[in-house]
């Protein structure tokens, strides 16, 4: 997101970064948000009554996290170039910043909760593991946790008395509850069924004796209830269960709770209303590539569904006043902070980007059901199209109905841009999610290539020009395809991505390394011919066509020891490429470095790919909006 400003007028691009402006617990008008700084993210404050705002942090580099608490202080994460760091504060009409607590050591930002009184609880990720920590603000800060597992801190209830950490949703810890002490009340498994904690409730939640929640009894896993006390404690949870999603709370007094009347088909989360003794949820689902928006309230066991335009829905949290803010987009239109009362929000774009190309669904059948493709098209042109596949990562996550720059980029140069949710993608199912039929990156390869195949015999795509790029996970796709099948691709783009999967584990960090455990079976030691049989430098002496690679120095989810290994590959089989170095973190807060790389990839796809067919005259029809 932009901040409005004399100098984003001087400039030819900006930051367009999704993240809500976070609210004062006290007062709704005065905020805290993450804006463009001169082309970085950086940490802004505003005030809605005043009109008036300021910049908190100014830093080479980029800032992104922010949060402010109840006294109106305002928490940014202070990290070096690798991510390491730790929490500063500054109150938010200004004054000096500072440590925000004692005693916590540098490391990875892996959760903050903030409670009544300045109480906090920081979750920092080390070599070592996860670290949980709880102190008074600018005070000296007690362990409660230290872990060798995958872990984040998800919250801390709003009295104190409890922490929720999350561990895979998977695993036999999914969710676990501590007391400041460290002492474990309980543990959720997700062994059978997948299960999320998605935060506690607000101060003043029912006291204990209020008539029961709708729902079925306790799980098996409920731990022992203690004595019920005043201002009941209750977490909200998430459920996989059956092929669906369920929402329900866990108390110390009764356990796990899931509520029938709110489950769902495709992934969802959700947040408590804020405010005392509140029991309503704003529930937010992903499905088939767009958002819907519901209130589920669980005095009266209803789910309402919350009015908000087609598209989709990159966050959204409910404000103290009871308003909705939201961050919406759609394939033409930059995300934008957005509220149900039609408030303004500060952090918002004013640019007025061009408008072009033409948008369809795409569904291709396959073995496990049809792979969702959203397909953008060129207005001006005539079909068949230069085809670039837009390869998304993950692998838990999806292509939206959303803006994406490169779509933009692409298609106003003329070339058609499909982007397959392929098998393994969210928002269609936990099945379609768990969907490994052929293998680690060969299931989804296969759906790229059913894809290209259909979208090449519709007339929309060109044989013998059509390209892949990805980054990430997309980026190992785009590898691993035009390895597999060098064939089928004319040109690749791989940004930032898994390029040797057994060298990628063992530099990589212990939550990738959990996810890696999982999808293979075992580690590289004990599963060795899995991670061959799925890395893309198994089959990198077999590309023919031109790549880049684009790589960072201080990517610590795709580090550059496992790029390395892969370009030392592709040089002993004397394979032509480009590489573009970066020195930057797997993310990077920096547009510019953004920018650089839309432009090398734009030249470099230019380069691989016939030229585009002249322009034809304006198309007739009207572009959905």
């Amino acid at each position: 997101m932009t901040r409005p400003g004399p100098t984003t007028a001087t400039r030819t691009y900006g930051v367009y970064r999704p993240v809500l402006p976070v609210t004062s617990p006290r007062d709704p008008d005065r905020m805290v948000y993450t804006g463009d700084a001169d082309g970085r993210c950086e940490i802004f404050t505003w005030d809605r009554s005043k009109g008036t705002g300021r910049q908190l942090t100014d830093r080479p580099h980029g800032t992104l996290l922010c949060a402010i608490d109840d006294d109106e202080v305002v928490w940014w994460f202070d990290e070096d170039p690798g991510g390491s760091g730790g929490w500063r504060i500054q109150d938010f009409d200004g004054g000096p910043d500072r440590p925000a607590l004692v005693g916590v050591p540098h490391g990875r930002p892996a959760g903050l909760a903030l409670a009544a009184g300045g109480l906090v609880a920081v979750g920092i990720r080390t070599p070592g593991g996860l670290a949980v920590h709880l102190g008074r603000r600018g005070g000296t800060a007690a362990s409660v946790l230290r872990t060798t597992e995958s872990g984040t801190l998800c919250d801390l209830a709003p009295d104190g008395s409890l922490l929720a950490v999350s561990g895979p949703a998977h695993s036999e810890r999914a969710v676990t509850l501590l007391t400041p002490d460290g002492t474990t009340v309980a543990v959720l498994s997700g062994t059978g069924e997948r299960t999320w904690a998605l935060g506690f409730a607000p101060t003043g939640a029912p006291p204990a004796g209020t008539p029961p929640l709708p729902g079925p009894a306790p799980l098996p896993d409920a731990p022992t209830a203690p004595e019920p006390r005043p201002g009941r404690t209750l977490l909200l949870v998430l459920r996989e269960r059956a092929g669906r999603y369920h929402l329900g709370t866990w108390a110390p007094d009764r356990g796990l709770e899931l509520l029938p009347w709110c489950s769902f088909d495709t992934e969802t989360t959700a947040r408590w209303y804020p405010g005392p003794g509140s029991t309503r949820i704003l529930v937010r689902q992903d499905r088939h590539g767009r958002s819907r928006l519901f209130t589920a309230d669980l005095d009266r066991g209803e789910l309402t569904p919350v009015p908000t335009p087609e598209g989709s829905i990159l966050d959204a949290a409910p404000a103290a006043d009871g308003d909705v803010h939201f961050i919406w987009t759609d394939a033409v239109n930059v995300p934008r902070a957005l509220t149900l009362s039609g408030t303004s929000l500060p952090g918002q774009s004013q640019w007025r980007l061009p408008r072009f190309g033409h948008r369809l669904d795409l569904w291709t059948p396959g073995p496990d059901g049809p792979a969702h493709t959203l397909v953008t098209t060129p207005a001006d042109r005539p079909a068949p199209h230069p085809l670039v596949l837009l390869v998304h990562g993950g692998p838990a996550d999806h292509d939206r109905d959303a803006y994406d720059p490169m779509v933009q980029a692409l298609v106003g140069s003329g070339y058609a841009v499909a982007r397959v949710n392929y098998r393994g993608s969210t928002g269609y199912g936990p099945r379609w999610r768990s969907a490994y039929t052929e293998g680690v990156g060969h299931t989804q390869v296969a759906d790229l290539v059913r894809a290209r195949a259909e979208l090449i015999d519709r007339g929309i795509g060109r044989e013998g020009a059509v390209g892949l790029c990805g980054t990430s996970w997309g980026g190992y796709l785009t590898l691993l395809a035009m390895g597999t099948r060098p064939d089928l691709w004319d040109v690749g783009v791989a940004v930032k991505p898994l390029a040797d999967c057994a060298t990628a584990f063992r530099h990589s960090t212990p939550a990738l390394q959990a996810l890696d455990s999982r999808l293979f079976g075992g580690t590289p030691d004990e599963v060795p011919d899995a991670y061959a049989g799925a890395s893309p430098s198994t089959y990198a002496a077999a590309i023919r066509s031109p790549l880049l690679v684009v790589a960072a120095r201080r990517d610590a989810k795709c580090p550059p020891e496992q790029v390395e290994a892969y370009l030392a590959v592709l040089r002993g089989a004397g394979v032509a490429h480009e590489l573009m170095w970066l020195d930057s973190g797997h993310d990077g807060y920096d547009g510019a470095d953004h920018l650089a790389v839309i432009r090398r990839s734009l030249r470099f796809l230019g380069r691989g790919l016939p030229t585009a067919p002249v322009r034809a005259e304006p198309s007739p029809h009207p572009e959905r909006r």
